[in-house]
């Protein structure tokens, strides 16, 4: 073992803790207990903003293998906006819900574990025509977004969350994904935190090559600081927690 491994603590404990043998025990799900709901419910008490359809917008056609090869992250943008139809395209491609089953799961645009899609997608709208900047969620079962705040500090406020990247404020849009646990430990207990994990890294390759088909740019982070992030975006930070963002732009 590398000396350095032998002094963490913390990584460690977490890989232990979650292996596949603490999945196996008794959960939520077989004790037949409720299942959570399937994703935030539209809020009847703020403004609501309805998105093209995602079967109507228009994008480039472009080869998988050219847009894997031309992926790359991209953390300087032109100050041209993205489309109303353009951001639709994004959410529906990392988001977007094809089906709710039987079960009842949905069915979306990327995979995740046991379909328990835990994420909820919130925005920082910078340079997106027709809306006003702000904060946002989207709402994947109506495909609509809602507004949250449009408190002139955001942009600021975020960007010196997430390290002082000043992407984050230079950005379009930047994308913020919190997972709400139980959808996943109700069915996977322990095994789940590693599962989220998995997940958010299935959503964010969808929105680098989403990208790639509306000529703009993507840069994902992991640096931000857990607790103040969660207080901007109004979660608790424990049951609903943040994990992973990505800012995006039109390419310079």
């Amino acid at each position: 073992m590398h000396a350095r491994l032998g002094k963490l603590r913390i990584g460690p404990a977490f890989m232990e803790y979650t292996k596949y043998q603490y999945q196996l025990e008794p959960t939520d799900q077989t004790k037949l207990l409720p299942q959570p709901e399937l994703t935030d419910a539209a809020p009847v008490d703020k403004p609501l903003f309805d998105l093209p359809d995602p079967k109507s917008v228009v994008v480039n056609r472009i080869d998988l293998s050219e847009a894997i090869n031309s992926r790359v992250s991209v953390r300087k943008y032109a100050k041209k906006p993205l489309t109303l139809a353009e951001l639709s395209y994004l959410l529906w491609s990392t988001q977007g819900i094809k089906q709710i089953t039987s079960r009842p799961a949905t069915l979306r645009t990327v995979p995740s574990a046991g379909s328990r899609h835990s994420f909820e997608t919130y925005l920082l709208i910078n340079n997106v025509e027709s809306l006003q900047p702000g904060l946002y969620q989207y709402a994947a079962l109506d495909h609509k977004l809602i507004q949250l705040s449009v408190s002139e500090t955001l942009a600021e406020d975020l960007t010196k969350v997430c390290s002082r990247q000043v992407m984050v404020k230079n950005s379009a849009v930047t994308f913020f994904w919190a997972a709400e646990i139980y959808r996943n430990v109700w069915r996977y207990a322990e095994r789940s935190f590693r599962y989220i994990h998995l997940d958010a890294g299935h959503v964010c390759q969808n929105l680098y090559l989403a990208c790639e088909a509306i000529e703009s740019g993507c840069c994902a982070i992991a640096a931000f600081d857990d607790d103040a992030l969660s207080a901007i975006l109004g979660i608790d930070g424990v049951s609903r927690l943040p994990v992973y963002l990505a800012t995006v732009g039109k390419k310079e």
